[in-house]
């Protein structure tokens, strides 16, 4: 009855013009404004390729200081905020948290009612820095500790850091950091970004596009898969079990093991390059190499019985216990970075705006159907 046909889950439909990412899912290629994530991992910041998604080129080193000034001065929170973030009630996740308080930002926004492109930019750099901010104060909050001020003077991935930890945090644990947040920055049409870009279409406000996009990435199919695969790990521990007969077992009891395959990458996701070598980088220089060891023991079998390759979420779950985070802040450090790719997309959207709006191929009861009157049903 419909005139398009489409996949299960829109597997394989363009449903956007986008100028952000590119991903070649058979040459395992993942580029941001056209430059290969390879190269941005390796010579790259956060705040470099934040500039780049938002404006579409490189920055000369007067933009990217300007850039940074502008992204450090933008670390201020509401004291109704933080009084909300204190409020909430004891077990309260915090996706749970990032989620409604970021949808409270926006009354204490000053650029609430502009939607014009310079006034999501300059929100834009207010809820990227403030997402971070949420993060890391609502942890110590609920541990019982002080709220450590931001600090201007560190980057992104530092002052994040900083404020969680209340300590200065190393020069490998700032670069490791920074690498995760540009890897998990932009991902073209993920399920958030899009939810998002729906959001935004209809003419709502970047604080709300967000917000739906944090609920996306919410879900375990999306942001939380990293969750599951730390999860698996401690429980391999707990159990002294050998961690490859472990995950036999699982397969054994069609068990899910999170953190392979990929629905767009047919090889191996190129975020997951980087985030295995700095995962095996931590462990040898921590000492603490179980996380690492076992990880890579279940990606070879996985590799060789089932023939799939470790995605991003797989070694960003090692990577980050051995940096010390906690397992439910890892999808909220998800969402630390792809605000980035998420207000990108908002931008974009709303540049060159047409409401989305797809069909869905019917196919329930024929039409005509009769409606029988309630008396003889």
């Amino acid at each position: 009855m419909s005139t398009v046909v489409a996949g299960k889950g829109l597997e394989g439909i363009v449903a956007a013009n986008s100028g952000i990412c590119w991903i070649d899912g058979d040459a395992g290629i993942l580029s941001y404004r056209g430059i290969d994530i390879h190269e941005l991992a390796d010579y790259s910041t956060f705040e470099e390729t934040t500039y780049l998604l938002w404006n579409g080129r490189l920055p000369t080193l007067a933009e990217l200081q300007e850039f940074t000034v502008e992204l450090a001065q933008a670390r201020v929170l509401d004291p109704a905020i933080l009084s909300l973030l204190k409020s909430f009630p004891e077990g309260a996740t915090p996706m749970e948290v990032l989620r409604t308080a970021v949808s409270a930002l926006s009354m204490y926004d000053a650029d609430e009612k502009d939607n014009t492109h310079d006034a999501n930019v300059r929100k834009s750099y207010r809820l990227t820095a403030q997402v971070a901010m949420i993060v890391a104060i609502y942890d110590r909050l609920r541990k019982g500790l002080a709220v450590v001020e931001p600090d201007a003077s560190l980057s992104h991935a530092a002052n994040f850091l900083w404020m969680l930890n209340g300590v200065k945090p190393s020069e490998t644990a700032t670069k490791t950091l920074d690498i995760a947040l540009i890897l998990h920055a932009d991902h073209e049409l993920n399920a958030s970004t899009f939810a998002a870009r729906v959001i935004a279409a209809t003419l709502s406000d970047i604080h709300s596009a967000v917000t739906g996009a944090i609920g996306a990435l919410k879900g375990p199919l999306h942001g939380g898969a990293n969750e599951a695969v730390m999860r698996m790990l401690f429980a391999i521990d707990k159990a002294g079990a050998d961690p490859v007969e472990y995950v036999k077992e699982m397969l054994a009891a069609k068990k899910k093991v999170s953190g392979f395959g990929h629905r767009v990458y047919k090889t191996e996701d190129p975020r997951a390059t980087h985030l295995r070598r700095m995962s095996e980088q931590l462990a040898t220089d921590s000492g603490l190499t179980k996380w690492y060891d076992w990880s890579r023991q279940i990606e070879l079998y996985i590799k060789a019985e089932k023939r799939l390759n470790a995605n991003v979420d797989f070694y960003s779950a090692s990577t980050y216990t051995t940096l010390g985070i906690d397992v439910d802040l890892f999808t909220p450090i998800f969402a630390v970075s792809r605000i980035a790719g998420w207000a990108a997309h908002v931008i974009e959207q709303l540049d060159d705006n047409r409401l989305i709006r797809p069909r869905a191929e019917y196919i329930g009861p024929a039409y005509p159907t009769e409606y029988i009157r309630i008396a003889n049903r």
